[in-house]
């Protein structure tokens, strides 16, 4: 049987609290980050990340069998309060909450804690600036079977509300390291990987570059592309050419696009 504290106040210690976590000070302060929704909370379970708390509300339930997630986050420690849906509205990030949200301990990964695959294959991505797109190409990076998607100088961070939200909880299983663009450089020599970075400033297009073997595809920032360390860093540049009077993609579409060109000739 689910037990649950029932919180009907919006001046409640624990609904101010789940409003300041969507600050990322907040989050990195205390060390925790919210995960909204039936699928976000059941992928980060079936990953063995259990929330600390779970807040929910049946008026906003979907009907997703919400009752057996609860008794299973509950079963394995983490404490359970239900909100009214006034109060559950105030603490939700999405405009139409679904009435589930967690708290969850932030965690963090190293450049040696990746594992590479034979041969490996590696996302690389420098001071992404939207959350909503750095969800997008974890979810782009899982797609394409990349072994581990790296941060370089990062501008949003892995836990904001907007990129949990946008991963559809792929951040559970994708492992995402934050780095200095001179770390990751260096580590990727040291292991013998080969970089290709997206660039208007090339004629190299990337359907025609050998895009197999030992490599990390290096994608810039929505504003400004890559630094032009990361430029004179790389092995090749490449282009996806624009035919229209677009001069570039969104950079979560043009991650999509250039993995999955290196898994189309991985492939063959």
């Amino acid at each position: 049987m689910i037990e649950a504290e029932l919180i009907t106040s919006l001046q409640n210690p624990r609904v101010k609290n789940l409003v300041k976590l969507r600050d990322r000070r907040a989050r990195n302060q205390q060390g925790i980050f919210i995960a909204e929704g039936y699928r976000a909370i059941s992928r980060a379970m079936e990953k063995d990340v259990f929330p600390l708390e779970v807040y929910f509300c049946p008026d906003c339930f979907l009907g997703e069998n919400e009752d057996a997630l609860l008794g299973q986050a509950q079963a394995n420690g983490a404490a359970l309060f239900e909100l009214s849906k006034h109060a559950f509205e105030k603490v939700a990030y999405r405009d139409r909450p679904e009435g589930l949200l967690a708290v969850i301990k932030q965690w963090s990964y190293t450049l040696d804690q990746i594992k590479l695959s034979e041969p490996p294959f590696l996302l690389i991505v420098e001071s992404i600036e939207k959350p909503g797109n750095l969800g997008t190409i974890l979810r782009s990076a899982d797609a394409a079977g990349v072994d581990a998607v790296i941060c370089c100088d990062s501008v949003t961070d892995l836990f904001n509300p907007n990129a949990v939200r946008s991963s559809t909880g792929v951040l559970f299983s994708m492992p995402t390291v934050s780095a200095s663009t001179e770390d990751v450089i260096e580590w990727v020599r040291k292991n013998g990987i080969r970089t290709a970075a997206t660039t208007p400033h090339t004629d190299q297009v990337y359907t025609d570059t050998d895009l197999k073997g030992p490599l990390a595809i290096v994608m810039g920032s929505e504003q400004f592309g890559l630094s032009e360390r990361w430029l004179e860093a790389c092995d090749q540049k490449v282009l996806i050419p624009m035919a229209g009077q677009a001069d570039s993609l969104n950079v979560a579409m043009a991650t999509l696009i250039t993995l999955f060109e290196a898994v189309r000739q991985r492939s063959s």
